[in-house]
């Protein structure tokens, strides 16, 4: 498993939660926001510099934010700010894959070497669904050999075949594709140059169109090289030159190695906004929704893989059944973004550190579970 799920099991395995321990009873209304307001301070206090957080539910909006979005300034994070929401990008992705899929543009079980013949090493048969789903079989790939690299080579320019070639160059398939799961940004960087190839446009390009603008994101981008994040939420941190040393402003970089996989710049607003659009079947038509929402076991309990989404099955004494949306996780950010079943509450909940912080990460997540499940 790479980060993403280690993280996500070690929250299943710690938390009670998920250990059955919960009292059976209905649905717990829509709860007063001091235990959310708690768990993003006990993020901070666990070594975030900020934490902010955005909830829709039918009673309206709520923000809330603690520790500092500047640690020069001191200054308070902003929840209707900016940041990089990482693998969120992902779902945002698939949607256009999708969206091309019901235009018949491409069918989901069409075979990637047929539709891009050349681009990857291998024989075997993988599909675009396979893609979606992370069950492809190419490997989880470490974009960075050190934690100093994630500093020194941020100004780096990464081509998305040079992605895809690092990703696949002398690596064989994990498994057999369709019979394994593997979360890979390999994948989506793979389904990026399909995008293109079908439309004609850039992947930018397309994706502003298709649906950033299409949900109203309208704080919303996906900038490629541009390596600013204006209007921060707040800026960005990692400890990288060991646990003792100063924390490293890792705001500005360039991401081009994530184009298709990591590239998005959201609002924790926009991001809401995404997530209702999306799953209540604006964004395209109720058979593609159908298909993404067709999930594979992730390998950690309660957490199942769809096509460029995520299930997470909630206790029973929550606020549903279950929850639907994705994590994004880059230098300096980690972020959720999940909408509950019956689409009556969502949150959007990000913190400040993340490569060099497990007890932030836990947080952020604890803080999703505050809001759903008290």
């Amino acid at each position: 498993m790479n980060r993403l799920f280690r993280g996500i099991a070690a929250i299943v395995a710690g938390t009670a939660l998920f250990s059955g321990t919960l009292a059976a009873g209905p649905a717990i209304a829509a709860p007063a926001r001091e235990g959310l307001q708690k768990a993003l301070d006990d993020a901070v206090a666990a070594g975030a510099p900020g934490a902010y957080a955005a909830v829709l539910d039918e009673n309206g909006g709520w923000h809330g934010q603690s520790g500092v979005g500047d640690v020069t300034t001191g200054g308070a994070p902003d929840p209707r700010g900016r940041f990089r929401a990482g693998s969120i990008t992902k779902s945002v992705v698939a949607t256009a894959v999708l969206q091309l899929a019901g235009e018949g543009k491409v069918g989901l079980d069409d075979r990637v070497q047929d539709r891009l013949p050349g681009l990857l090493p291998y024989t075997e048969p993988i599909t675009v669904r396979q893609l979606l789903q992370h069950t492809s079989g190419i490997p989880a790939t470490d974009r960075w050999n050190s934690l100093p690299e994630i500093d020194t080579t941020r100004w780096q320019h990464q081509s998305p075949d040079e992605t895809i070639r690092k990703g696949t160059e002398g690596k064989p398939l994990a498994f057999p594709p369709g019979q394994g799961m593997v979360y890979s940004n390999t994948n989506y960087a793979v389904l990026g140059k399909l995008v293109e190839k079908l439309t004609g446009d850039g992947l930018n390009s397309v994706l502003q169109q298709r649906v950033l603008d299409k949900a109203g994101m309208r704080d919303s981008s996906l900038p490629y090289r541009y390596p600013y994040v204006h209007h921060a939420a707040a800026r960005g941190y990692e400890r990288l030159y060991g646990p003792d040393a100063p924390l490293t402003d890792v705001t500005d970089y360039e991401m081009s190695r994530f184009w298709g996989s990591g590239n998005l710049i959201s609002t924790a607003d926009d991001l809401n906004r995404f997530y209702g659009a999306l799953f209540t079947g604006r964004l395209f038509p109720a058979a593609q929704l159908a298909e993404m929402r067709k999930t594979v076991p992730s390998g950690v309990p309660g957490v199942d893989s769809g096509l460029g989404v995520m299930r997470l099955r909630l206790p029973q004494g929550c606020a549903a059944p279950e929850a639907w949306g994705f994590n994004g996780s880059v230098p300096g950010y980690n972020t959720w973004s999940m909408r509950t079943s019956d689409g009556a509450r969502q949150i959007t909940v990000g913190v400040t550190t993340n490569l060099t912080s497990e007890t932030a990460r836990s947080a952020v997540l604890r803080a999703m579970f505050a809001e759903f499940c008290g």
